[in-house]
């Protein structure tokens, strides 16, 4: 694996009067129920330790408290840690001056925010161009570059418009095109698509999707839904009370979850839909007899329409024109089946 884009080691953030010495509590092995009660402090995070590759999308989940909106402001220093190394293009960023930071947050990361942010004094063109006009740009610079954004999120002609003439979708399609115009490497979304309404939520999925396969950003996206992140993770961290349970490839996570939570998390999950026939196949390369042939990227779903209820079939799994396994549809059904709780004899793995 190469170097990761963004790495957070040893992450740990305590909210209180004194919280370096209620951290010596967490580092023994304090968790946050028990830190509350016994020393009156919150526990933000507990020894994070995460690695952010170059052009992924990262997706950091929990339920409501879990330490997830507190630790993607950690990677701007809006929230500073109690402990711990946040590295980012292999410099460690705490040791940042306040003019180095600056020029991280205006040039290397740009934010998307739940509840747009956007300047209602100022046009739909000018929000988009907002990180240009800090910098200084020319005003034909800025407005044609705001203008190619606004077109690539699906907003052409709507720059003359102010943010309260446009619906709460097109509102947040203005800020991803902001943080487009800054040309940062890096994006933060914190919980982004969560006030829209579900198809609305769903088109903004399929947006970036299809923006990240054509930019490659290094994304790292805060969400409490669990559909959502499956559907978006390249790398999917789940929190809980400001620890990491497990974290990994999600249809990993999903076939091997690796604590209760996790089985709790992923029990209503439509299985059909998420699972894809990559993950459910027995690889192997050597030809053998099959009825037909599937994307390794099918969903189950997909494998089963195809299948038409014959549950007897066994399919050729393929990925551009190769042979990468088989699966029979008893692999698929027994796929299905919701997985058990599992009991774990060691801590889950950082």
């Amino acid at each position: 694996m190469t170097d990761a884009k963004i790495s957070i080691r040893n992450l740990f953030k305590i909210f209180g009067e004194a919280p370096q010495e209620a951290l010596a509590h967490a580092k023994a092995g304090m968790h946050k129920a028990e830190l509350l009660e016994a020393h009156r402090h919150v526990l933000g995070l507990r020894d994070i330790n995460v690695d952010m590759q170059e052009g992924e999308i990262t997706v950091i989940m929990g339920l409501s408290g879990s330490g997830k909106s507190t630790l993607i402001r950690h990677l701007n220093r809006l929230i500073e840690p109690t402990a711990g190394e946040v590295v980012v293009n292999g410099e460690n960023i705490l040791h940042y001056g306040d003019a180095r930071l600056r020029r991280l947050r205006r040039s290397n990361m740009s934010m998307v925010f739940q509840k747009f942010a956007l300047l209602p004094h100022r046009s739909v063109l000018e929000n988009v161009a907002t990180p240009m006009i800090v910098e200084g740009a020319k005003k034909n610079d800025y407005e044609t570059e705001a203008a190619k954004w606004l077109d690539r999120v699906g907003l052409q002609g709507q720059g003359a418009q102010y943010p309260h003439q446009l619906s709460g979708g097109m509102q947040q399609r203005v800020g991803i095109a902001r943080a487009l115009t800054s040309n940062s490497d890096i994006m933060l979304m914190d919980e982004a698509f969560s006030a829209l309404d579900p198809l609305i939520r769903t088109d903004m999925q399929d947006l970036l999707l299809e923006l990240q396969r054509e930019l490659r950003k290094t994304i790292v996206f805060i969400t409490h839904d669990l559909d959502e992140a499956l559907k978006l993770a390249d790398h999917l961290v789940i929190l809980k009370d400001g620890e990491v349970v497990q974290q990994g490839e999600p249809q990993h996570i999903l076939m091997h979850p690796g604590d209760p939570y996790i089985v709790d998390f992923i029990a209503d999950i439509n299985r059909a839909r998420v699972l894809r026939a990559g993950t459910v196949m027995t690889k192997t390369t050597d030809p053998v007899p099959v009825d037909s042939e599937v994307s390794a990227n099918a969903t189950l779903e997909e494998v089963i329409t195809q299948g038409g209820g014959n549950a007897d079939l066994t399919f050729r799994v393929m990925n551009r024109d190769r042979q990468v396994g088989v699966l029979s549809m008893r692999d698929v059904l027994a796929a299905l089946v919701a997985t058990e709780g599992v009991k774990r004899t060691e801590a889950p793995a950082a």
